[in-house]
């Protein structure tokens, strides 16, 4: 047999790589926006409160379609960036303090 000289193909299907959006928004806080606004409109149970929870929730939707936009895993880099930030804390400026040396450097 003749060994094959083409280069291996793998078909990458879109459906398996796009994030999980609902609404136009990332699916946790869409859901999670849902969530509150219901739990306004029925604790509550007045008129006013239906207006204002679903005004809520059209505005969230509104506000994290846009941010998805921008980028769908904006909220999983936040998240990333927040458990890190003790590692690598921020310093900026002239008059920043410097972060110490631990002692096993010196």
């Amino acid at each position: 047999m003749e060994p094959n000289d083409q280069p291996r193909e793998v078909k990458i299907f879109l459906s398996a790589n796009r994030p999980n959006l609902l609404a136009g928004g990332d699916r946790e806080l869409v859901l999670l926006a849902g969530l509150l606004a219901s739990a306004l409109i029925f604790s509550v149970a007045t008129v006013w409160a239906v207006a204002v929870g679903i005004a809520a929730w059209v505005f969230s939707v509104a506000a994290l379609s846009r941010m998805a936009k921008v980028d769908p895993l904006l909220r999983h880099v936040y998240v990333r960036q927040v458990r890190y930030q003790p590692y690598y804390p921020a310093k900026s400026g002239i008059e920043a303090e410097a972060t110490e040396v631990p002692k096993t450097w010196q």
